[in-house]
């Protein structure tokens, strides 16, 4: 324990989450020992960040205008919804240049044990975008542990009514994985989602 604001400051950046009691006390003294870290921008640049990014009224992505840059770009292709967990997971899947679709960020998953339902998510927004009838197919990529399942078995569930495609992403073995080091639910998941390499 250190003396007074140092150990304000280390307390503070623990509650970051997943920052520990080491990493929090490694970026204060990273902060205090180099001369050139521009502590007046961090400043300025959290004070911003409040200020002017908020989320999408469409998707929920993060926004600093009332629409997202991908709600607003006419070469998607609105037919295709891909539905995320969270705005990074967003980042994510455009990293791979794979997905020319919109998205719709529910805003966390279902987790009955933190007192989150289907309530607590975007769920209501997400039926209301698939009224028009545009939407043919809505992905879900929701990640793939227990609150993840609960989520994707939710949204299944309630998307049949509809008349949408409804698709989750594939999981299975990572690349340069080993088989003996892959859990049973991993490995059970890529035995599902095999798939035909020659007849």
């Amino acid at each position: 324990m250190y003396e007074g604001i140092v150990q304000e400051l280390i307390d503070e950046f623990g509650r970051l989450p997943g920052i520990g009691p080491k990493s929090a006390q490694r970026i204060a003294f990273h902060i205090l020992q180099t001369e050139t870290f521009d502590v007046s921008r961090l400043a300025e640049l959290l004070v911003e960040v409040r200020e002017k990014v908020h989320f999408c009224e469409i998707c929920g992505n993060v926004a600093e205008q009332p629409t997202c840059s991908i709600c607003r770009d006419p070469r998607r292709n609105p037919a295709s919804i891909c539905v995320v967990e969270e705005a990074k997971d967003v980042v994510a899947i455009e990293r791979t240049r794979e997905f020319r679709g919109l998205y719709h960020v529910l805003g966390g998953a279902i987790s009955p044990i933190d007192g989150i339902g289907p309530d607590d998510l975007r769920i209501r927004q997400l039926m209301q975008r698939l009224a028009d009838g545009v939407v043919q197919e809505v992905i879900i990529a929701t990640d793939p542990n227990l609150e993840g399942e609960a989520t994707a078995t939710y949204l299944s569930r309630l998307l049949t009514v509809l008349e949408i495609r409804v698709t989750r992403l594939a999981s299975g073995l990572p690349v340069g994985g080993d088989l003996e080091y892959a859990d049973e639910v991993t490995l059970g998941r890529a035995f599902e989602g095999r798939t035909v390499v020659s007849r």
